[in-house]
């Protein structure tokens, strides 16, 4: 029997809180009186977000920075199965495992949706030794994990970059000032790059590129948590456990996990 395949959810506090953090900044300085053209500055946007990226490609391989563009999409929605889905499944097979034995369950991997679930089952359906079986998934896991946590690095990488060019970029536009003083006509437009800048490198860093770092790294670490789940019910199922007894051992690692989901997970899972 297929198990079926989650619908994805939209992360509601991701959607939110990118655009409220950015328009409480420039709705604050149009509050004081501000101009919104005032912070739209060329020269300071190619300085930071120029330099920012030439940072990052210069630190990370290509592989990775192509996989955390790719991973933008991880930040607004979350596909991880509902932790209901993924107990439903070991239960059902850990009766029929306990019923008519684990080479039963080899009928069934093929319709398994989760990879790593898949794999485990079959080394288990094959005679692997448990202790080879655990230490062979948690290698699996660990190396999933580290993996999974690359985009989340380039993002955080490009977090420490960018307040510091943007303070390079205020420093050119300094330089540019000092420069014109015989020129007044001049002095607001490098001020201008001077400031801006400064701002641009500080607000993409903290309002953009280190919240999703940590998104990126908690969507990772939850992920890796639900293999360590799988792990646990798979070992479970080939040492013969009760059914019941696994459904709640599973339960109560899964608590910590299901407590820290995004609230569109919690209502898929409900």
């Amino acid at each position: 029997m297929a198990t079926r395949t989650p619908a994805r959810a939209w992360d509601s506090l991701s959607l939110i809180g990118l655009p409220l953090g950015v328009a409480m900044i420039v709705g604050g300085h149009v509050a004081e009186g501000g101009k919104l053209a005032s912070l739209l500055q060329g020269a300071a946007a190619l300085i930071v977000f120029g330099g920012t990226l030439g940072a990052v490609l210069l630190s990370h391989p290509l592989r990775d920075v192509k996989q955390a563009w790719r991973s933008l999409r991880d930040v607004f929605v979350d596909d991880l199965p509902p932790a209901t889905q993924v107990l439903d499944v070991i239960g059902r097979l850990a009766i029929k495992a306990r019923k008519d034995g684990i080479l039963s369950l080899e009928d069934e991997l093929d319709s398994i949706p989760d990879p790593f679930m898949r794999r485990g089952l079959r080394l288990a359906v094959d005679g692997t030794n448990p202790t080879t079986l655990r230490a062979m998934l948690e290698a699996e896991n660990d190396g999933r994990e580290e993996f999974e946590e690359g985009p989340a690095r380039v993002y955080e990488a490009a977090g420490g970059y960018a307040p510091t060019v943007g303070i390079l970029g205020a420093v050119l536009g300094l330089i540019h000032v000092m420069e014109n003083l015989s020129d007044p006509s001049k002095l607001g437009a490098g001020i201008a790059v001077a400031f801006v800048a400064t701002v641009y490198g500080v607000g993409s860093a903290n309002l953009i590129l280190l919240p999703i770092a940590a998104k990126l790294r908690g969507r990772a670490q939850r992920r890796a948590r639900r293999r360590e789940v799988i792990l646990e019910g798979v070992l479970a199922i080939q040492e013969g456990q009760n059914p019941r007894m696994i459904d709640q051992k599973l339960r109560g690692l899964l608590a910590a996990d299901e407590a820290a989901a995004p609230a569109g997970a919690r209502r898929r899972a409900a």
